[in-house]
């Protein structure tokens, strides 16, 4: 293969399956949805950083601002999934938005917890935390644990 075969070739795009979004696509939806959650929770801007895996805050200010120019790397992709998960498990659990959006700010004796809120337990800032509130919730509507 030539040099200019070669060069030509690298500076093509992945190709992706048709059908799925980009990066960039997923990115924007996830942000988007993300923020409209934080609304929903009343999050401040420091607990939305540490729940979106701890961005610079300008950086943060950018994806709020214009998500739909946000590229997400795998762990901030991996965050909004289990949140996504958290809110809709939550929507499902407690049928009145106005609890379900209040869950997360109540003390709860329940294991994962031990008393304290899990909003709580989802801003110690690991994804491990955002697992054990998703899986919790999963349990609770009878799915996965």
């Amino acid at each position: 293969m030539s040099s200019a075969a070669r060069a030509s070739s690298a500076e093509r795009p992945i190709a992706r399956p048709a059908g799925e979004p980009s990066v960039t696509e997923m990115s924007a939806a996830g942000l988007r949805a993300f923020f409209n959650i934080a609304r929903d929770w009343d999050l401040s801007a420091d607990e939305q950083i540490v729940l979106l895996g701890s961005p610079g805050r300008s950086t943060f200010f950018k994806w709020k601002q214009a998500p739909q120019t946000a590229r997400l790397g795998r762990d901030t992709l991996e965050r909004l999934s289990l949140l996504l998960g958290i809110y809709k498990g939550l929507q499902i659990l407690l049928p009145q938005a106005a609890a379900a959006d209040a869950w997360i700010r109540r003390p709860n004796s329940a294991p994962p917890f031990g008393g304290r809120r899990a909003l709580d337990r989802m801003l110690a800032g690991n994804i491990s935390d955002l697992v054990a509130v998703r899986q919790y919730l999963d349990a609770m509507r009878g799915g996965w644990a």
